[in-house]
Formats: structure tokens, C-alpha cells, sequence
């Protein structure tokens, strides 16, 4: 499992001109699930999300994680974060879940994090085409992995 993550000042997912999840201040996390993913992925990722020192603490120093801010996450499905783009100028999606398998484990990261976060847990729509909107806050953009 990989998230991309952001710090924002605001992100929202809209589908079909619907805005499906919007948050203010936190992180939007970017989520590919990859072949054999379960459980225990997931809770390893949702303490990271939580967790990962991304945002200043009164020194101005990144310290303190998304559970000590109480931001708000927005998670979003992306399978070309999985994607194989070591060959060629073509990725390949192999290295990706499918979504049947995908799906459920995502959704899985969504309770987790809902349940252990006491902010706001935002999501996109599985498989939907998706328009995201963010306002970085930094820059600061990490790539985790389970």
C-alpha cells in the first residue's frame, strides 16, 4: 500500500461536478493498494496518516501528526500510484490491486482511520473519475509505504 500525502490548507473530490468529500486544514492522502494488501497493511498506513510528522509545533518545526492537529483527511483511491513505470513510457498496471480486491481494503483504511481519528475523514469514490482541488500547504508532499 502507498498514500501520497499532503499537507493542505483545504482539498475537496468532486465527481460529476458533486463535491463527494471536502476538508479544511490536514492532509490529502493520494491511496494505491497493491497485490496482497489486507489488514494488517492498513493498520500499519492509518498509524502512518495519522501519525507522520508533517505539521509545525510552536517552534515552527514539523512535530506534530495529523492526531495531534485534529485535521481533517481526505483519502482518495488511485491505482496509478501502484502503477510499474520502471520500463518504457507507458505504465503498467500489474503491480496495482484490482479493484475487486482493491476496493474492500481501501474501504477497510477508511473505518480504520475514521474510527481511530477524532477530525474529519473525507473520501472520494472508489473507481469514479475524480476532480481533486488542493491548496498545499509548503510544499509538503511525502510518499509512504506500508
Amino acid at each position: 500500500m502507498l498514500a501520497l500525502i499532503q499537507r493542505v490548507e483545504r482539498a475537496s473530490v468532486s465527481v460529476g461536478g458533486e463535491v463527494a468529500g471536502s476538508i479544511g486544514a490536514g492532509l490529502l492522502a493520494l491511496v494505491g493498494i497493491e497485490p496482497g494488501d489486507g489488514p494488517a497493511q492498513v493498520e500499519r498506513m492509518a498509524r502512518r496518516l495519522l501519525g507522520y510528522r508533517v505539521f509545525a509545533d510552536g517552534a515552527g518545526r514539523m512535530n506534530l501528526g495529523l492526531c495531534d492537529t485534529g485535521g481533517g483527511l481526505l483519502l482518495v483511491s488511485q491505482f496509478t500510484l501502484a502503477a510499474d513505470t520502471s520500463r518504457g513510457m507507458r505504465a503498467g498496471f500489474s503491480t496495482a490491486a484490482p479493484p475487486d480486491e482493491a476496493e474492500p481494503v481501501f474501504n477497510l483504511l477508511v473505518e480504520t482511520c475514521t474510527r481511530v481519528h477524532e477530525g474529519r475523514v473525507e473520501t472520494g469514490v472508489f473507481g469514479a473519475h475524480m476532480k481533486v482541488d488542493l491548496v498545499n500547504d509548503g510544499p509538503v508532499t511525502f510518499l509512504l509505504r506500508s
